[in-house]
């Protein structure tokens, strides 16, 4: 009996999810890399809303053409801290979404803590 890489990952969402919780003073700050783009966004779980949200798709970025490598996780680290900065979040608690903290997610990590944010 095989399990599916889709099943596995959704397991390690839901281990991750159990210890990784958002407040309205440290939202949890959920990455996600697909084939094609990138996602980031700061999530107050106490009332379950979206506080901030930047993707690879929004105007200003989708004009550098930004792919789902390091070097589109850096910029996208680095623009998502200012827009959690200016909407007040000083402090995150990261999400990795099941994926292995290692090359894009370490990138766009150290890219958002460069950026201004503390985690």
């Amino acid at each position: 009996m095989s399990t599916s890489k889709a099943i596995l990952l959704q397991k390690r969402r839901w281990r991750i999810r159990k210890k990784v919780t958002g407040t309205a003073l440290r939202p949890r700050l959920c990455v996600r890399f697909t084939a094609k783009h990138v996602y980031a966004q700061a999530i107050d779980d106490d009332t379950g809303t979206t506080l901030v949200f930047l993707g690879s798709l929004d105007a200003e970025l989708r004009k550098q053409k930004l792919k789902a490598n390091i070097a589109g996780a850096k910029v996208l680290g680095v623009a998502f801290a200012s827009k959690a900065k200016a909407a007040g979040i000083a402090s995150v608690v990261f999400d990795r979404s099941g994926a292995p903290y290692h090359g894009k997610v370490k990138i766009f990590a150290d890219a958002a803590r460069e950026g201004g944010l503390q985690f």
